[in-house]
């Protein structure tokens, strides 16, 4: 690698955002308030339909499926949604059996849990309930997801990594997500367990993306080539394109790393990104 030029490549219209999915997504960065004002999760209500909406909570992610489904049907419940359905995968036959692809062809909204983002990926990849989501999703319907649910949204994503320290070559283990948006890696519980170390890692992995770090009782919502943020948190942007210098090729796996020229952005509620320019909106400009 030439250290003197930039990392990565520019993003073009064929590698970030949507692509030609008509749907929305709705990414938390967890922690999402369930009980009170539910901000968040009736804006997911309201995109699905409202009380015309057909929810189908996925909770392929969580060692406790039973009590996560229970708790998202009583809230998509109480915040009008028409049916509600629970689709527990726990392994891919669970993912090829009929009614569980039948419940996705109806719904207007799917909502993934938080656990593990490696369940997800484990239990559904690569079968027929992928596929029904993919098309639903095409045609669209929204996808929601909550901490492990919202790090599963992209093409590559954060399996596993250490919180609250400085970008290692250890920090953090990448592999393939679900892919629903392109040109993008997703940290969630961002400011609470202090991750900027472990996205800035990723990203020197992985430079043709930019990351976005979510804080609990936030969300991003996808739509087309932007992205709006909702929430009492903030959303950190963390764009590496343009870097001029890395030390990759010279450090071992617990080695620091040293990268030059990272672009941040922090944006809070009433915000905007635009995926394809990679810039920041204020709340009420336009670009």
């Amino acid at each position: 690698m030439n250290q003197n030029q930039p990392l990565g490549k520019p993003l073009n219209q064929s590698e970030v955002g949507l692509g030609e999915a008509k749907g929305a997504l709705v990414i938390i960065g967890g922690a999402e308030d369930r009980w009170g004002d539910r901000q968040i999760l009736r804006e997911f209500i309201h995109l699905a339909g409202g009380r015309r909406s057909h929810i189908v909570v996925l909770t392929a992610a969580t060692n406790e499926p039973e009590e996560a489904g229970e708790t998202y049907i009583e809230v998509f419940r109480s915040l009008g949604a028409a049916d509600v359905q629970v689709v527990d995968t726990r392994d891919q036959k669970d993912a090829n059996r009929f009614d569980a692809v039948r419940a996705i062809g109806a719904a207007t909204g799917i909502f993934f849990t938080g656990g593990s983002q490696a369940r997800i990926v484990e239990s559904i990849k690569g079968t027929l309930l992928e596929d029904v989501i993919n098309k639903r999703y095409l045609e669209g319907i929204v996808v929601a997801g909550t901490s492990a649910g919202a790090a599963i949204m992209t093409e590559m994503m954060i399996v596993r990594g250490a919180s609250d320290t400085s970008p290692r070559g250890d920090t953090v283990t990448l592999g393939p997500g679900m892919g629903f948006v392109r040109g993008m890696v997703i940290d969630q519980h961002f400011a609470q367990r202090g991750r900027l170390g472990r996205l800035i890692a990723a990203l020197l992995l992985d430079p043709a993306v930019i990351g976005v770090g979510i804080d609990e009782n936030t969300a991003i919502i996808v739509e087309g080539e932007e992205f709006r943020v909702l929430g009492e948190g903030s959303v950190t942007v963390v764009d590496e394109s343009s870097t001029t210098y890395n030390n990759l090729d010279n450090i071992g796996g617990d080695d620091p790393m040293t990268v030059f020229g990272v672009k941040l952005h922090i944006l809070v509620a009433g915000c905007r990104f635009n995926l394809h320019s990679k810039q920041p909106i204020a709340e009420g400009d336009r670009l």
